[in-house]
């Protein structure tokens, strides 16, 4: 009975035109996010001491004429959109069938998560938090790596979100996100096809480099080298010709952000 009250309601979230809309709108903002670190992680190569992440997008945010109300649309829109993949994974059965179906919910799942996180940090921000994402990452890493087994725990993250980093370059490289749009034929679909394979490569860096970061923090068991995006991004700096590959990774994640806007337009929902 239990199991058939929630497909109900992930059935129920599916009909609403409304969510629809609203979810649209999340990718929406998810793309101005994504602008808003890209243009971050450009400063940062040039010399800039902002945080190139999620928090310091929310934080540049806060920072505009009338800024709260962007970060309570942001955080409305995230949360709406976190909620469609979360029907989204409850009405996997549809579309697949045996373990993919496992698979299918697993990547909505994910993507609920990140969505409603994310959704919840902008509405804190708006309310007047201004988190340092690196140093709760630190803080995170020195309470587990206390425990028995910390170090195993922060690698196998640090592992994952490279996995993930290769799963995003990967679909640009494929171009599968292809099978979740409905992009038009001629230069308008031409150019939206090229920005996800930028975005989503770049991207895929990105989510790379953090999971290396992390996973270097854990061997060496200094919780003091873990860190956010911005942690990953600095770290790139360091690397012969790092400014340069930073400014790319920022540009990417531009084209990620702009491609992501169309997505709300496109997107198969």
């Amino acid at each position: 009975m239990a199991e058939h009250g929630v497909h109900d309601a992930a059935r129920a979230v599916e009909r609403q035109p409304a969510a629809r809309a609203l979810a649209r709108g999340g990718y929406v903002a998810n793309g101005l996010v994504h602008l808003l670190i890209g243009s971050l992680i450009i400063a940062v190569a040039f010399g800039g001491d902002q945080d190139a992440d999620q928090t310091g997008a929310f934080r540049a945010l806060a920072e505009l004429p009338l800024g709260f109300v962007a970060l309570w649309a942001t955080a409305a829109l995230l949360t709406a959109l976190g909620v469609w993949h979360l029907a989204e994974g409850i009405l996997a059965s549809r579309r697949r069938s045996g373990a993919a179906v496992w698979g299918l919910r697993i990547s909505e799942w994910g993507q609920a998560i990140v969505f409603l996180f994310f959704g919840g940090l902008s509405a804190a921000v708006a309310l007047g938090a201004r988190p340092q994402a690196d140093e709760t990452a630190r803080d995170a890493s020195r309470g587990i790596l206390a425990l028995p087994g910390g170090v195993f725990a922060i690698v196998l993250v640090g592992v994952g979100v490279a996995i993930a980093g290769v799963v995003f370059a990967v679909m640009g490289v494929r171009r599968s996100f292809h099978s979740k749009m409905t992009i038009p034929d001629g230069a308008v679909g031409r150019a939206i096809g090229s920005l996800g394979i930028v975005g989503f490569i770049a991207k895929g860096v990105a989510l790379g480099s953090l999971g290396g970061v992390l996973v270097v923090a854990a061997v060496r068991s200094r919780a003091d080298e873990a860190g956010s995006l911005d942690a990953a991004i600095r770290a790139l700096l360091d690397l012969t010709f790092g400014p340069g590959i930073v400014v790319v990774v920022g540009a990417g994640l531009i084209a990620y952000g702009v491609f992501t806007v169309f997505r709300a337009r496109y997107a198969d929902l």
